[in-house]
């Protein structure tokens, strides 16, 4: 079987990135840079002639219109009317943080505690979700219903999500574990590209550093 790809897409940068807000499943507006961030993603899918035949997206605005927005750069606006949302591609929800500006959150709870938060695996923010959260109640179940067939089938897969949900999707790949997976931090509006042979990951890569070579 010839390689097939898989794009991960982190959204472009979200207004509450810009102001460094907790936002988990607050829908919120892309900022101008993450609108440019994501002309520049569709850019350089068309440079790669990277075609896509299925798009998945959250149901959060910040990722399908990156991914709309990447898809009209890339000269495959065809498929954004096909495009598949789902709220398990949703960022992880940060409960009673949401909307919290992180540095004031640091000065309220000390660095120790909201990196826990953030950055632990198995950790809930109150009233929120855990990263393992993430991976075995949504993102597991989901890829193994609905994408896992279609990379198997040698489809090219444009997956535009979130940095959690993402983050998510490397560990069912077998790209990270747990433990590690702290390690790996996906730049706003920068496809990721996974190559597939028989459902295996068997390159991988960032766009830009891949045409800036």
């Amino acid at each position: 079987m010839s390689k097939s790809y898989l794009v991960l897409m982190r959204h472009g940068q979200s207004q509450w990135n810009l102001e460094n807000r907790f936002t988990g499943f607050y829908d919120v507006e892309l900022s101008p840079l993450g609108i440019e961030e994501a002309k520049m993603s569709g850019q350089n899918l068309k440079k790669a002639g990277i075609k896509f035949d299925l798009v998945y997206t959250s149901t959060l605005k910040r990722a399908f219109t990156t991914a709309e927005v990447a898809l009209k750069e890339a000269g495959q606006e065809g498929l954004i009317a096909g495009m598949i949302k789902h709220d398990d591609l949703r960022e992880r929800d940060y409960g009673d943080l949401t909307g919290l500006n992180k540095d004031e959150t640091r000065q309220k709870y000390g660095d120790e505690q909201v990196h826990i938060w953030r950055r632990s695996y198995d950790v809930q923010p109150p009233n929120g979700e855990s990263l393992q959260d993430v991976v075995e109640k949504r993102v597991r179940p989901y890829y193994e219903a609905e994408i896992k067939q279609q990379i198997a089938a040698g489809k090219n897969i444009l997956i535009a999500a979130h940095g959690n949900s993402l983050r998510g999707l490397l560990i069912v790949l077998g790209e990270n574990t747990p433990e590690n997976i702290n390690q790996t931090e996906i730049p706003t509006g920068s496809p990721l590209v996974l190559e597939m042979e028989n459902g295996k990951v068997v390159g991988k890569y960032y766009l830009a550093d891949k045409l800036a070579a």
